[in-house]
């Protein structure tokens, strides 16, 4: 018989980290990754539909690198809208959630893990800006075609 049957949850994945406050983190980075993978690859596939141009391709490098970017640049743009608003004591927690080790990618979700936990409404700001973000990458995509789009009729 297990010393506590609390230790053994069926709830919990046993790869998961015991503490607490590290479960909430793995979760809100999970929640993240989820929601900002929909938001890009979202917009990416509206905006190649408004230039007439083929869904990207789990496959094809360029489209991979393409929606990496766009993961960084919706992250970045989100951060900055964000952080102005924010107290010296958020700021800081901010501040060490850039510190921390890491790809450029990995150290902005955690620098989001750490917005999600102190924002009460966060994700109403997460939508705002999701809604902002696809809106300028569709109507971006759509002004790049010129002349020879407005005349055969892509607008």
């Amino acid at each position: 018989m297990p010393d506590s049957f609390f230790g053994t949850s069926l709830r919990r994945d046993p790869n998961q980290p015991a503490d607490l406050s590290a479960r909430i983190d793995a979760q809100l980075r999970e929640r993240l990754e989820e929601a900002v993978d929909f938001v890009c690859l979202g917009a990416l596939v509206e905006r190649r539909r408004a230039l007439a141009l083929p869904p990207p391709s789990a496959d094809n490098t360029r489209d991979r690198e393409e929606f990496t970017q766009s993961v960084r640049a919706f992250l970045a743009e989100l951060q900055a809208a964000i952080v102005p608003t924010l107290d010296e004591a958020q700021r800081q927690k901010v501040a060490a959630a850039e510190r921390a080790l890491g790809d450029e990618t990995q150290r902005l979700l955690g620098v989001h893990v750490a917005l999600a936990r102190e924002l009460p409404d966060y994700w109403q700001r997460f939508e705002t800006a999701r809604a902002a973000y696809t809106a300028a990458r569709v109507s971006s995509g759509g002004e790049r075609r010129g002349l020879l789009g407005r005349l055969f009729g892509r607008d």
